[in-house]
């Protein structure tokens, strides 16, 4: 028996330390696991080219435990080992035996799982002592017994094993027992070695007979070992990539389409993608992706490698060109990744567009599931944004399709300002905007529907990529403002009756926001009252909402216009109620209020140039008297007016009317709402 010590040095401990300094100790199954793979796949290798005398025999690796003994074991039937190689592979820890292995056979280095490295010594997170038995494929080698307990000491010893191979024996330590549970290596053989290209056995079959289950003689072979991305696309058809994706996600719905990636130049890339079906905006989620290396399961993480709007997406990558075993900041740096980033992005476009191309209407059907998509994509990557533009669309209140360039030229014409900015139109819910799209609608105004989830964040971004273009939601201003045209209405009311029918509306309006009261001259037979928002304010605190850096607007209380059109019959005769009703109260009021701003205007005018020191002590007396008694005044005259509101019917039910316009009369303000009409009637 020889016994010895591991070595390890300082020229190699740093690439053990870079590669696999792992944080989930499960990592283990799949390291072994590839070891086993990789040295079945060498020995196909050697007999492709005629290196192997002999027939290749079952080349099934199988995983076994034993409670009793407290082991898992892994074995192949693989290339098997010498003892000198055991001393150089597995004592000289740095040392990969792929490196040597893809030097010899360079042409059938794809076949290799070589970027793992030797991560055998990931089983000492989980074991207390570890064996290997291995018999070199080589004429008259002997068998070998390796065994270790964490320590840089090894023993090796003849062994007993009369077929080639390497049979893995882990003494599972006694925080990593539930590696002994069969549910548990199922779930991890499923997760990490599921498409590995070796057959992999685990227990036996078993059927329900008689109402229990029975164990079958035939072995339970977990793993598929030539999955569809390993296939020409010529070779499948439709169906064999839905059958896929309902192995990949069983619960999920149908996918939209799908893109089968082929790459072997200047890097190596396969995989197919799918276009999930997204309900609504809830049930967005990432890390649906998952990444393999030759087959092996590496992660469903896979920000950095695939750019960020396409991790949206699911369905396999697999590439032996990305450095799986290091940081994600190295991964970020990596000019392989970054490539292969670039390479999916113009293939996702080209294929979208391709669609596009040969079945518009079937795009169009799939729009409302693929805009997210496209949206994130042209918001966070240039490069697709170039390519999009050309493929996305917008719809309108009508159900219509049109791409950037067709509705561009749709509204030129009747959409474009006295300023010669063409205003893009659009609503968030149709429903709860019916009103407004309506009247957009009469004048003849095209209307879009604006409600994902990304579209706040995309209108501000087109509106930078879009010479000379705006985008407004049409309750944002009255009808003649949301397209200037630089004509004027006259206005029927004077402004001591605008200032005089303010605080009557200003008494019933919710308080809950701020509303500002404004007066526009609009038509006899547009509404009496409107409720708007100035756009910014709203973009704004939407932004906020979504996580768009506007946290100073979030906190801002909801601000709204309540536009009084003073040409309409209701608000004239409301005006003249109230000249009747009030007209004398006010005069004497205003009389009062007169004189007091004679002086006042007068003293102002007087101490207008003083520095604050060179105005006398008694004149700023006598202005803070007047301003007082002013104030005072006014309120008086507002509390008038005030009551004058809250007495009248007609006042409240036209602010309510403006409310229920845009979806803002509840609970019981709306039952009061109803009733009152009924009175009314």
């Amino acid at each position: 028996m020889q016994t010895g010590k591991i070595g390890v040095t300082t020229e190699n401990i740093f690439p053990i330390i870079k590669k696999f300094l792992y944080s989930d100790h499960e990592i283990f199954l799949r390291e072994v696991m590839s070891n086993a793979v990789d040295a079945t796949q060498k020995l196909k290798t050697l007999a492709n080219m005629g290196d192997l005398k002999g027939e290749l025999g079952d080349l099934t690796i199988r995983v076994a435990i034993d409670k009793k003994k407290g082991t898992l074991t892994v074995s192949d039937q693989g290339i098997g080992m010498t003892q000198e190689e055991i001393e150089k592979y597995i004592n000289q820890i740095a040392l990969s035996s792929a490196e040597d292995f893809l030097e010899k056979y360079k042409n059938q280095e794809n076949a290799i799982i070589g970027h793992f490295g030797l991560g055998f010594y990931s089983t000492f997170m989980v074991s207390d002592k570890v064996e290997i038995i291995t018999k070199s494929y080589k004429a008259k080698a002997k068998a070998i017994k390796w065994s270790c307990e964490g320590t840089p000491e090894y023993n090796i010893d003849n062994a007993d094993k009369a077929t080639r191979g390497t049979d893995v024996i882990l003494y599972l330590d006694k925080d990593s027992k539930e590696f002994l549970e069969e549910t548990k290596v199922n779930q991890l053989l499923n997760k990490y070695c599921r498409f590995l290209p070796v057959e992999i056995a685990f227990g036996k079959e078993k059927e329900w007979k008689d109402g229990k289950e029975v164990e079958l003689e035939k072995n339970k072979v977990i793993n598929d070992t030539n999955p569809l991305w390993t296939r020409k696309p010529a070779d499948l058809k439709e169906e064999d990539y839905t059958k896929f994706y309902r192995d990949l996600y069983p619960i999920s719905e149908t996918p939209l389409f799908n893109i089968h990636l082929n790459v072997d130049y200047p890097f190596n890339l396969t995989g197919i993608l799918y276009f999930p079906r997204i309900k609504n905006n809830i049930e967005i989620q990432k890390n649906k992706i998952q990444l393999y290396c030759n087959q092996v399961f590496v992660t469903d993480s896979v920000e950095g490698i695939v750019p960020e709007f396409l991790t949206l997406l699911h369905g396999v990558l697999d590439s032996p060109d990305i450095p799986l075993n290091v940081s994600r900041s190295y991964l970020q740096s990596d000019s392989n990744v970054k490539k292969i980033s670039n390479h999916i992005t113009k293939k996702v476009a080209d294929r979208l567009a391709e669609i596009f191309k040969n079945d518009r209407k079937q795009f169009e059907k799939k729009w409302d599931d693929l805009k997210l998509f496209i949206e994130y994509g042209m918001i966070s990557e240039e490069k697709f944004y170039e390519k999009a533009e050309k493929f996305t669309l917008l719809k309108n209140t009508d159900n219509k399709y049109f791409t950037l360039e067709e509705y561009q030229k749709l509204i030129k014409e009747n959409q474009t300002d006295k300023n010669k900015t063409l205003i893009y139109l659009y609503t968030t819910n149709i429903d709860e905007q019916h009103s407004f799209v309506e009247a957009a609608k009469e004048k003849g105004y095209d209307v879009l529907v604006m409600d994902g989830q990304l579209d706040t964040h995309f209108l501000n971004h087109l509106e930078q990529k879009l010479k000379n273009s705006r985008f407004t939601r049409v309750d944002s201003d009255v009808i003649d403002k949301l397209v200037e045209k630089g004509e004027t209405k006259e206005l029927k009311l004077s402004s001591e009756q605008q200032n005089r029918l303010t605080p009557v509306f200003q008494g019933l309006l919710p308080d809950k926001a701020n509303y500002l009261v404004s007066y526009e001259a609009m038509g006899e037979n547009e509404s009496p009252l409107l409720i708007t928002q100035s756009e910014f304010m709203r973009r704004m605190k939407d932004m906020s909402s979504l996580g768009g850096g506007m946290n100073f607007y979030g906190e801002m209380p909801d601000s709204y216009n309540l536009v009084v059109n003073g040409n309409h019959t209701l608000i004239l005769r409301l005006n003249d109620e109230l000249e009747k009703k009030l007209s004398g109260d006010l005069k004497k009021i205003d009389e009062k209020i007169k004189p007091l701003n004679d002086n006042k205007a007068k003293l102002d005018k007087a101490v207008k140039d003083k520095k604050e020191e060179e105005i006398k002590q008694e004149d700023k007396d006598r202005i803070e008297e007047l301003t007082k008694k002013i104030s005072e005044l006014q309120e008086k005259k507002n509390k008038l007016l005030k009551k004058f509101g809250n007495d009248n019917k007609l006042v409240k039910q036209l602010i309510d009317l403006a409310l229920l316009a845009n979806g803002m009369l509840k609970g019981e303000e709306l039952t009061k709402f109803v009733k009152r009409s009924i009175e009314l009637m």
